[in-house]
């Protein structure tokens, strides 16, 4: 039977009652009341997002407005400003976008990511995602529920689970077993008459629908019944697909109790620098600007950069360039709760062509480069390691993100 390919993690990301939560930034007085962002009821209008204290009331997206003041004759109107919703979620995905280069936005309010470069199983997933849950509200104000999981299937459903500010992550392997007690209504192109049907024939459980041939469900349903059996199987395989180009790359870490050892910091900024690295390379580009991040224990935040002479995508330009910085700005033996490493002006690598000596040196790196980026995708990136990260985490337990 075909199992879910537990190679890849994909981030979820839906932002919760996103209207609604850019009015309550905008006028705080609206925390707790009840109210939509509509038309008004004498123009026929339509609710295109309720509050949470609305829903108490059974109020929701795409109802009449005159219905709502029936369930809820307190509730406030408030008139939709699309264009400032829009500034908000260029904001959002602007932060997507730094944490990886492959985002899709599925609409206003949510987007798909593929992180699989930047975590290494479900607990630095999980981190990576709560540090991403949290960079979203503290730079924009907004809460965010996410999903976290092998496909975009599971990681979709995932994220609608513990609404408001949810975060699920279902680890590789579990797929089935997370879906199986869920109505089968929660799988996506399970309509109304389709979810009929299937009651009718005894199944209203993604496990139910699972334990069923898929040849029963083919004779019932066609195409779409065999597509139905993949999905209670926890399949999909479709492609995180990016709309737009990243403007940045970066890697960072928030670590579980503050650093304020030298060597361990600069073995963190190699891990993540290889990380920037492949990443480049995976989406062919090179980058002429380095940038160091470092959040101190009070939460304070300093980031400094520097641009090269030409752009680079190899892990040893970009390590040396954040070490540099580091030995520049941080302040000796001073605790460190977060640090990072970015990369972004992208362009064209230049060659100097007088400069024989410099440009065999940064061939010989380029081709062992590509040999060990070979090697960790044919036999997984722990193939290759580094000798002066073999101790990697001795003293300090991180949690990685990739942003």
């Amino acid at each position: 039977m075909s199992q879910p390919d537990s190679s890849r993690t994909i981030i979820h990301m839906d932002l919760d009652a996103f209207f609604c939560a850019v009015e309550i930034l905008l006028d705080p007085s609206l925390k707790d009341v009840p109210f939509v962002v509509g038309g008004r009821a004498e123009d026929r209008g339509v609710v295109a997002a309720a509050s949470y204290a609305s829903r108490k009331y059974g109020v929701r997206s795409a109802m009449p407005t005159a219905e709502a003041l029936r369930r809820c004759p307190d509730l406030k109107i408030v008139s939709n400003r699309r264009g400032t919703y829009s500034e908000y979620s260029r904001q959002v995905m602007a932060i997507l976008d730094e944490v990886s280069p492959l985002v899709e936005q599925l609409s206003i309010d949510e987007a798909f990511l593929d992180v699989s470069d930047a975590v290494r199983g479900p607990d630095e997933a999980a981190a990576l995602a709560h540090d991403l849950q949290q960079r979203i509200e503290d730079e924009t104000g907004l809460s965010a529920s996410l999903g976290v999981a092998s496909n975009k299937l599971v990681a979709k459903i995932a994220s609608d689970l513990e609404k408001p500010h949810g975060l699920v992550v279902v680890p590789p392997g579990e797929e089935a077993a997370f879906l199986a007690p869920l109505a089968v209504r929660e799988l996506w192109g399970v309509g109304p008459k389709t979810a009929e049907r299937l009651t009718q024939m005894g199944i209203t459980t993604i496990g139910q629908l699972a334990a069923t041939s898929k040849a029963v469900l083919e004779l019932e349903f066609g195409t779409h019944g065999r597509a139905m059996w993949r999905h209670a199987q926890g399949i999909d395989n479709r492609p995180v697909t990016p709309d737009r180009e990243a403007k940045s790359i970066s890697h960072e870490v928030t670590f579980s109790s503050d650093v304020s050892d030298e060597d361990a910091l600069a073995r963190e900024l190699l891990r993540q620098s290889e990380g920037v690295g492949r990443r480049l390379r995976r989406a062919e580009l090179h980058a002429a600007t380095i940038k160091l991040k470092l959040r101190w224990s009070d939460f304070t935040t300093l980031t400094r950069q520097t641009t090269l002479p030409t752009p680079t995508n190899l892990d040893q330009d970009i390590y040396q360039t954040a070490l540099d910085l580091l030995h520049e700005n941080w302040p000796r033996g001073k605790p460190v709760r977060l640090i990072g490493v970015g990369a972004s002006n992208f362009g064209e690598p230049v060659v100097q062509l007088g400069l024989f000596d410099e440009v065999e040196i940064d061939e010989r790196q380029e081709r062992l480069t590509d040999a060990v980026d070979d090697l960790r995708e044919r036999f997984g990136r722990d193939a290759v390691t580094r000798a002066a990260l073999l101790d990697e985490g001795e003293g300090y337990d991180g949690e990685s993100r990739n942003d």
